[in-house]
This record gives structure tokens, sequence and C-alpha cells, in this order.
């Protein structure tokens, strides 16, 4: 198998292009509330306090679950679709917003075996393709194009070809392709429509490329082996759940976990059958249990250096994730006892390094090991950062791929070279017409919740605004996600147009150790809720100016969209406008129409819709329409997976039935979250424009 980015265990909560991903998180200037100095931070990880009191209790009638069904562009009437297809937006409005779209750098991408190409995706048309760069920055080569997102995802050991993952209309059912690495046509592997096909692992003989995919139970992923050579797969494993293959040996045993839950996983080695044997006796090897089994609790894993060793990522023994040796049913540190969580590893495919990162407060970074003496290795001079982050080592372990992000610049890729210590920028970030230095830096900050907790916040303020500067609250996504430091160019856009961007990391971010993240699961949800509120109780009372609050919004994508509708429903009055993108409405819908393969990670997150439906329509934003008192708008893909286009057209037509002023725009050609460069434009300018007229801004 070949060394891909660093293991992580967001497996299903990403959320595309939708809001600000990691390297585009949060950050104000170093401003300070006009009423004195900014919060402090915690000193380590936030602590756990005192459960706060319940929201308050909902209406005696809740209303019953609307009538959609299912998801998809077939979920949505031609109808519905014309009555709420996006507006044009004033050219001054759509300047602003193209311009900074154009702020953007190439992802991290791979190298080529000799170190002397790398393959990148990029933005610049439009949709994300993929490129090739001959060298540190030279002209790049664009080697697939059209209108369906494609990503690099491994090159084969040789260097010959490039795997690939192409997705059509955001649908989240991507096939896999196989590519000459100096372009020309794809090579379908597998494309299903309706079908997950991920690419798991290739082979170090460069002869198998190993894929899942849900093609024969939609809430199920079975393990296949393609030949390169005969351009012909066969199945390996069948059984049910949400299995993934995370490694390989020589000999073609499989590392396998099996995904339980959200953040929860059981791990697996799996032994083939008779050397030869046909496809039905190969799928009938040998299975071992190894960890996990039962425990529902967070691990990820690879095969170590040594012989039956395996590396494990985990919280297991402590309150934050570390990295262990597991051999023999034991589990042995290998990383320091720190306050904070391993945020990922990696161990190139020669088994000479282990390359781990630290989650320090939103900050990211980078630490080694010698991979069969697990002792500390001195890392090379690297540049002051936020992020750096390791990407793909070639197999050979002598480059590897850096993403380095400051405050002031996207993230860039740079290749380290193992044998020279040397770090070579290969890729210019575009910045055109715009000035770095004028970019707000996230500065990180806290508030305290009702019941004394103090949750972190990273906070950036513009240079000049009308005092007291117009506020937005923005929730982001998961709930198992995390806020972080960094570039955020689309965070920019609110601050240019005259806005504070508060960016909380309420009780279920990750990042805080596993009492922190598991604080929302289930009905708990209820007890901490309330930290959505207090974020725009303390802004109002800290965030004024000679003593006049500010007017505040509040904005969020996927778990982010739901936070904002609990916003603007639940704690109706506490927000003055809100913007929902693909956001749930109802949390029993939601889980009755999602995607089969989600509804089973998602119901550990958020509760049973049969077992626990009182608790889970407590939670639900239309259970609160009568509260309403502030203007809303909607955003939605139609093709969404996750969220089913349905919870924002029930909620919309709900709201219309009451007249409530609110908005709803839907895109007919996207997922989760915009995609497409004209539809980001769209998305964006249309919120800028609705905060602007609710709450003011320049």
């Amino acid at each position: 198998m070949s060394s891909l980015p660093q293991r992580r265990r967001r497996r299903d909560s990403a959320l595309p292009l939708l809001l600000l991903p990691l390297s585009a998180a949060c950050a104000p200037a170093p401003a300070v509330p006009a009423n004195g100095a900014p919060a402090r931070p915690p000193a380590t990880a936030p602590a756990e306090a005192p459960r706060a009191a319940s929201p308050a209790a909902p209406p005696a009638e809740t209303p019953s679950p609307a009538a959609y069904e299912g998801h998809g562009a077939a979920s949505v009437s031609p109808e519905i679709l014309a009555r709420y297809a996006p507006p044009p937006l004033p050219d001054d409005v759509s300047r602003r917003i193209q311009a900074m779209l154009d702020v953007r750098a190439p992802g991290g991408g791979v190298l080529g075996p000799d170190g002397k190409s790398l393959f990148f995706n990029w933005t610049i048309t439009g949709t994300r393709q993929v490129f090739r760069l001959d060298g540190p920055q030279r002209f790049p080569v664009q080697l697939t194009g059209g209108e369906d997102a494609t990503v690099v995802r491994d090159i084969t050991p040789g260097g010959a070809h490039l795997v690939l993952s192409r997705d059509r209309k955001g649908e989240e059912n991507p096939g896999l392709y196989l590519q000459d690495v100096k372009g020309g046509p794809l090579l379908a592997i597998q494309h299903k429509p309706g079908v997950q096909t991920q690419l798991q692992l290739v082979s170090d003989d460069g002869r198998h490329i190993y894929y899942r995919a849900n093609d024969l139970r939609k809430d199920a992923y079975a393990i296949y082996r393609y030949d390169i050579a005969s351009k012909r797969s066969e199945l390996v494993f069948d059984r049910e759940g949400i299995w993934r293959a995370v490694d390989a040996t020589s000999d073609g045993r499989l590392l396998l976990a099996r995904d339980v839950g959200s953040n929860m996983s059981e791990f697996f080695e799996w032994a083939p059958g008779p050397k030869g044997a046909a496809t039905p006796a190969m799928a009938a090897g040998t299975l071992t249990s190894l960890f996990g089994l039962g425990e529902r609790e967070d691990y990820e894993a690879a095969y170590g250096a040594a012989p039956g060793e395996i590396l494990v990522l985990t919280p297991r023994l402590g309150e934050h994730r570390r990295l262990y040796r597991w051999k023999e049913g034991q589990l042995s540190p290998i990383t320091p006892e720190i306050p904070f969580d391993v945020s990922g590893f990696s161990i190139d495919r020669a088994k000479r390094r282990i390359l781990y990162t630290v989650n320090e407060r939103g900050y990211t970074r980078l630490r080694a090991l010698d991979a069969r003496t697990h002792r500390e290795l001195k890392l090379p001079a690297l540049p002051a950062a936020d992020h750096v982050v390791p990407v793909a080592t070639t197999r050979d372990g002598r480059y590897t791929t850096l993403l380095v992000e400051t405050s002031r610049s996207p993230a860039t890729s740079h290749v380290l070279d193992w044998t020279t210590g040397k770090l070579t920028q290969w890729l210019t970030p575009s910045m055109p017409e715009v000035d770095a230095d004028a970019f707000a830096a996230a500065t990180l900050e806290s508030y305290p919740a009702r019941d004394g907790a103090q949750i972190p916040m990273f906070v950036r303020r513009p240079a000049r605004c009308d005092q007291p500067c117009p506020v937005i609250v923005h929730f982001h996504g998961g709930p198992e996600s995390q806020t972080r430091a960094g570039f955020g160019a689309r965070a920019q856009i609110f601050v240019d147009a005259g806005f504070v961007f508060v960016e909380p990391n309420v009780r279920g971010s990750d990042g805080y150790g596993k009492t922190w993240l598991h604080a929302d699961d289930g009905a708990k949800r209820l007890d901490v809720i309330t930290d959505i509120e207090d974020a725009a109780k303390f802004v109002r009372a800290h965030f004024g100016h000679e003593g006049r609050p500010p007017r505040v919004g509040i904005f969020g994508g996927s778990y982010g969209g739901y936070s904002a509708l609990v916003g603007m429903t639940m704690f109706a009055g506490a927000y003055d406008a809100g913007a929902a993108v693909v956001g749930m409405s109802n949390l029993v819908t939601f889980l009755k129409n999602t995607a089969p393969y989600r509804r089973i990670l998602r119901i550990s997150e958020y509760g049973d819709p049969e077992k626990d439906h009182d608790a889970l329509m407590k939670l639900s934003p239309i259970t609160y329409l009568d509260r309403v008192k502030s203007p809303l708008l909607i955003v939605q893909g139609v093709t969404d997976p996750r969220v089913p286009a349905g919870e924002s057209v029930q909620i919309q037509q709900a709201l219309e039935a009451k007249k409530i002023p609110s908005e709803l725009i839907l895109f007919a050609d996207e997922g989760h979250g915009a995609q497409k460069r004209d539809n980001q434009v769209l998305q964006y300018g249309h919120i800028v424009r609705f905060f602007r007229t609710h709450l003011g801004g320049k």
C-alpha cells in the first residue's frame, strides 16, 4: 500500500467546499473589543463543567414529520426547483466574491516515485481537477477536465498510473479510475449510479488496487481487488457492516476496520484463502478480531515496522488520542503523554519513519519517530506556520509532501527531501489583486457557557467597520469537527464586508479530548446545545461600542446549518438573522431519509429515530417555528445524500405558511455544499447580501 495522507477519524463528516475547511478556518486581526481585552483562551483543553440546564420545553404540540421521502434529485419536483432557483446577484456583490474565490492554492498532491513530478488537485477551472507539475514552480499541466469534480488519490508504485476519484453533481457516489501519468483518457475501474466506489490502497507490487463499494447492499461496503494488467475486479471480502481496508501486507493479509458508529471502530485482520483460489474461496478467507470489538471506541491503525506490530491511534487509555504500539493484545504508548490530541499519523512503506501531528488548541504541529525504535526524530528546519501537515511520502521513504499554512497564506505544497534535509516549495498560491497582509488573523479567545465551561473560539475582526461592528457567529459542521487557526479566504469575505467573524468550538467538537467530543452524543445534546445561545449572549455583552450592543447573525453548514436553525428557532431572539446551508430541520425525518450508509453512523451521534423519537423532536428546529422572530436564509444542494433537500424544503414551506420572513435557494446541480465556481459565487454572495440587509456591514 502506498503512503496516503494521515489517517483521520472524520470518515463521513467532511464538508466539500461548503464553508471553511481546515485551510480556511477562522482568523481576525488582533484588535480587541472596545470595552476591554479579549477573553483569555483556556490554558489547556476546555475543562468539563457541570451540565447546563436543558433548553426550554418545546410546545405541547409538535409538528408531525413532513411527508417528503428519500434524497437526491428525484426527491424534489421540477416545480419546487423552479420556484427556489438562485436569483442573480447585484454586480458589486458578485465581483467581491469572484475576487476572493481567486485566492487559493492547489492541494498537497502526491509525488512520483522519482520525486520529479507532483500530481495535485486545483480548482482553477471552476471545478476540482488534476494537474501535474514537472519540477518546483514549473508551469502546471492539466490532466483532467470537464464539469465533474476529480481528485488524485494515489500513484502506482512504478509511477505509470494515477488512481483518480470522480464524482458527479455532488452526489457523493464517486467512481474510481486509472490514468496514465502523462495524461490521456480515463480508464474506469468502477463507476455505478448510486454506488460509492472508494480507493482503499494500492499493493506494493503494483499489481492490484483494493477498493470498497456499497454495490451489493446500500448500508454495507464490500472489499474488491482490481487487477491492473487484466482489468478485472474480484470480490475479496463481503460481510454486513461499514468496512474499510486500511493496510495490507506483502502476503495479501488485510488490516480491516468496521465502523460501528461515529468515531467508533473495530479492527480485524483478514487472511486470504488458498493461493490461486477462485473468488468465492478468496472471499471466504479467515477473519481474526484484533481490538475494539464491542468497545464502541475510536481507533485508527496501520501495520508497523516489526512483525506482528500494529500502530494504533486511540483515546482508549486516556482523555486524549495517543499513538500506541499494539502487539500480542497489548497497547504500549510510543508518543509522550500530553494534554492534546494526536490528530493523525502515517508510516512510509519503507518503514523508516512515523510522521504524526499534534492538535494544539487548533494549531497543527508536526513530529516524527523512527519507525523501528520509536525514538523521536529531529525534524529539518520548517517554516513558522499555523499548520504543517504531511500529505504523502514516496514508497522509498525519501520524499514527503507537506502542506504549510499561515494566517496570511493558503496551504502551500512543499517537498521535504529526507536525505538532504532540504525543504522546497513547489507551488505558489494564487492571490491576484489581494494584499495578503490585509487578511485578518485568527485570535484564540473563549466565552463562558451558562454552566461555567469555557468554550474556545477563533475571532477575526475587520480593520474598520461601522461601530459597533455587526457580528456573524459561524458554527462548524460535523458535529465532530473543529474550527482551526490558519488562512481563511471565505471567512475574509465576511470580514471585508464589515463583520466580526466568530467561530466557536462548542461541546461535541473534536480536538479537545473525548469527554468534550462525546458531550453531545444522543440525548446529552439537550444539556449542551445551549452553547449556541450563550455565544450570542457573550457577543452582545462584550463586542459592543460605547454601551451599544452589536447586531448578531448566525451562520453554518451541515451540522453548522442545523446549529443556525436551532439558534433561530429554539433560541429565537438570540440572533438577529440566520443563514443555514444544508442544515437538518427535523432530526427524525433526516435520519429516516439520509443515505443508508450514513444512517448507521449518524444514529450513534444523534439517537435512534424510533427509540429516541421524543428527544430528537425536542432537538429539532422545526419544533420551535412559533418562536421565530428574525429573518432566515436557507441554502441547499438538491443532490445531497447526507442532508436530504427535503429538510430545507419542509422548513421553508412551514415558515411561509406562518408568514415568517425567510428565503430558500436550491442548487439543482450541487450536493452537500456548492463546489462549482458559479454556484459558490451565488451561495456566498446571497449570504453576504442577506446579512448586509439585516445586520448592516459595508
